[in-house]
């Protein structure tokens, strides 16, 4: 059994290498555990391998806000210092402070 480790954690903000988005991390899978059909939509020359951390983002754009799942190698450390203003973040994390979002509890 591979084990891998989180290169990005816990409410931090990142952006995407690709795509002008970015968000704050609430949950990762040590690998890919979406649906075969999520998968799929992806276009082969462009599908990220499955057997490396996925990310679920509370993500927000220029036109909206929403929840990506997105793989490590498609993200990059956001160090610009801007808050992420997705509606969601007061019910995981406490306020923006040094770059990052704090959890509101602990975890085990």
């Amino acid at each position: 059994m591979m084990k891998m480790r989180a290169k990005y954690y816990l409410g931090q903000v990142v952006r995407h290498r690709k795509h002008p988005f970015r968000g704050v991390v609430f949950d990762v899978d040590p690998e890919f555990a979406n649906t075969e059909e999520w998968y799929q939509s992806i276009p082969e020359e462009a599908r990220p391998a499955r057997d490396q951390p996925f990310y679920h983002l509370l993500a927000e754009n220029d036109q909206s806000y929403y929840v990506a799942y997105v793989s490590e190698q498609n993200l990059v450390a956001d160090y610009s210092g801007e808050p992420v203003d997705h509606p969601d973040l007061g019910e995981l994390f406490g306020p923006f402070e040094d770059g990052y979002y704090p959890l509101h509890f602990q975890l085990n």
